[in-house]
């Protein structure tokens, strides 16, 4: 997920680095008040997640994010899940212009034809690999920080490993995986923890 660029923005009045919520825990100013991103923040945003087929999903979704907020993928994860089969890789690589047809006609997704068949063959991508796609990804994992970022203001959008496990995906054939999309990608299965410092989840310092 990348946060929203309102996090970001620095016209007043700027978004807290750390809000406290009805339950008196602190966490990262993105996470909302909508309980789906309360518990997306709490229980997944910064995980470690090495599960193949989950890594896979999180990739499509990371994919069909772009130009989108986060809160409006999570609110259609189920459908998306539904539609294509659970990400389950092999069923999405056999996937035909039927399929195709299929999703563009469902309205609970993304309808969007670039990132549908983006996905598809991005399964059959993986399936040709010749290897886990999860090492692949994690072979990209920054050192973790001496100590968690201070302020919202400070996390980046890019980096370096982001870039260039960019530029391997897409010489093995993987689309819709730019470098933001990737650090994104990052945050969300864990490669990087970029709680703030006063978050609940912030990683303690090393």
């Amino acid at each position: 997920m990348t946060i929203d660029a309102a996090a970001h923005a620095s016209a007043p009045p700027p978004r807290p680095s750390v809000l406290v919520g009805d339950d008196g825990l602190a966490r990262c100013g993105w996470a909302t008040s909508d309980a789906e991103y309360l518990r997306y923040h709490d229980e997944e945003w910064g995980r470690p997640l090495h599960d193949e087929r989950a890594l896979f999903e999180k990739l499509s979704l990371e994919g069909f994010q772009a130009g989108l907020s986060w809160i409006t993928i999570l609110r259609r994860r189920p459908a998306f899940r539904a539609a294509f089969a659970g990400f389950d890789i092999a069923t999405v690589a056999a996937f035909t212009d039927a399929d195709v047809e299929r999703l563009l006609a469902d309205e609970r997704i993304i309808r969007h034809r670039g990132k549908i068949t983006a996905t598809i063959g991005n399964a059959r991508t993986t399936l040709a690999l010749g290897e886990s796609l999860a090492d692949l990804i994690w072979g990209f994992a920054p050192a973790p920080r001496p100590a968690p970022l201070r302020t919202l203001a400070e996390v980046p959008a890019i980096t370096p490993e982001s870039t260039a496990l960019s530029k391997e995906l897409r010489s093995r054939g993987y689309r819709f995986v730019g470098p933001t999309t990737m650090y994104a990608l990052m945050q969300s299965s864990g490669l990087v923890n970029d709680h703030v410092a006063g978050c609940h989840r912030a990683p303690a310092p090393a």
